[in-house]
């Protein structure tokens, strides 16, 4: 995974020492400083002073021949030793693909009124690490930061199945680089939001993240194989989550923008774009997922006439409701700090809404607000060990030293209410959501059309 983010990077011949994952902190120090020193010190050799960017040739994927044969082509997999010990699909997710011939791939361009060779390039100015990107900018995609085309993104579109009015859609996905994950992260999602739901028929009602529309079984398929041809990812190489899930061979699902409560904004409109808009958000699925935290009749008693456990925790024994059904997740921040995306099915929305809830930002404000905590209970946490960088620098919301402040001082676990995100999905009078890592960026759909 070094050497290839090294060629990714410019420096293929970069120097650098393994450390071990396991040994003892004292132990592999003693190992491993002699090596550190000798490699920082010794003179580069003329291969090591090799540098520029890594530019493959980028290759048709199409296949001339007959569909049997194209269709072994297009399975075929190479053999990835240690950490995989397994064949890895070489074109594909693994899954059986449909073949892109030149008439399919004609015909999946009319889906868009951009030209077959135009580069994917962002289409409005993203802010971001290391000062973003500017509109116009190249795609890079990874993780080997390869660039690519309308044709090779309609292509891929083609293998996972899409209809020409799909295009637009993938194109969206394809202007976020598809990231990837990397050791406990468990892969991407697509959430689709705006008209084009009801114009390709996503689904965005019961079971939306499942199997059996066949937009989103398409539409989710895409990420996974664009990462592999348009990013070279490797499962083992340069994609390294330790167990991964099914979220790797990709999903996705459309926002009920039905299902809104009144005064609750969109995901298109809370990342900037307007009610009429359709954009696509990808989203890394963070290790942690929570689900549902009650059974679905212990939360109907709750609402409905204040009975059972959840009454019981939360005091309101007899008080019929609404009820504010947050409070009974007893620990948002169990590791480390951050906001969290919750799918929300539009019953429960509504009853936050009914609850006092009268916009999505009052509940990330509620949600930020009870995120403090004293700082000797932050301190025992893992993941702020790095966000502080070991303690050493500045914490936020008071300007100091992290280790001037005193051990009741109270921080925040979640950085600010907009680190949050609610997507209303599904449908029926059903209880149900689902919490993991946070994200709004969205990618425009009709800028694409």
């Amino acid at each position: 995974m070094v050497m290839e983010e090294a060629l990714a990077q410019g420096v293929p011949n970069a120097r650098f020492v393994h450390a071990s994952r396991t040994l003892p902190g004292p132990e592999d120090v003693e190992v491993i400083t002699s090596s550190i020193l000798e490699a920082l010190t010794r003179p580069l050799t003329k291969k090591e002073k090799e540098s520029g960017p890594w530019e493959p040739k980028q290759e048709r994927i199409l296949f001339e021949g007959t569909l049997d044969d194209a269709q072994d082509f297009y399975q075929q997999a190479e053999r990835v030793g240690h950490p995989v010990n397994a064949p890895i699909a070489i074109y594909t997710d693994g899954s059986p693909i449909i073949v892109p011939t030149e008439e399919r791939v004609k015909e999946m361009l009319t889906g868009t009124s951009h030209k077959p060779d135009e580069v994917i390039a962002y289409q409005r100015d993203r802010p971001g690490f290391g000062g973003g990107r500017k509109k116009g900018d190249p795609v890079q995609f990874m993780p080997m930061r390869w660039t690519a085309t309308v044709e090779r993104v309609a292509t891929i579109a083609v293998m996972a199945g899409c209809k020409p009015e799909y295009l637009p859609v993938a194109l969206a996905i394809a202007e976020s680089g598809c990231p990837i994950e990397s050791t406990h992260s468990l892969g991407q999602w697509a959430c689709v939001s705006g008209p084009v739901v009801k114009e390709i028929e996503m689904s965005s009602g019961c079971g939306m993240l499942g199997c059996g529309n066949p937009a989103s079984m398409a539409i989710g398929r895409l990420h996974p194989l664009m990462a592999r041809n348009l990013g070279g990812a490797i499962m083992g190489v340069n994609r390294m989550p330790s167990i991964s899930s099914p979220f790797t061979r990709g999903a996705a699902g459309a926002e009920n923008a039905d299902g809104l409560p009144p005064g609750w904004k969109g995901l298109n409109e809370e990342a900037g774009f307007r009610k009429d808009e359709s954009v696509v958000a990808v989203f890394g699925v963070p290790a942690g997922i929570r689900g549902v935290q009650h059974s679905p009749g212990g939360y109907r008693a709750l609402q409905k006439s204040g009975h059972g456990g959840m009454a019981r925790r939360l005091g309101v024994k007899g008080i019929p409701g609404p009820h504010n059904f947050l409070e009974y997740i007893r620990s948002f921040w169990v590791d480390g700090e951050g906001g969290f995306t919750f799918l929300m099915l539009p019953e429960m929305a509504q009853h936050l809404y009914d609850y006092g809830f009268k916009t999505k930002e009052a509940v990330y404000e509620y949600i930020y607000k009870r995120s403090f905590m004293p700082l000797k209970e932050y301190r025992l946490h893992s993941v702020p060990d790095v966000w502080t960088n070991a303690w050493k620098g500045i914490e936020p919301t008071s300007g100091k030293h992290w280790m001037e402040l005193p051990e009741d001082y109270m921080v925040p676990a979640c950085p600010s209410p907009d680190a949050n995100c609610i997507i209303v999905m599904g449908a029926g009078e059903e209880q149900l959501h689902w919490m993991g890592g946070a994200g709004r960026d969205a990618y425009s759909i009709d800028a694409w059309r």
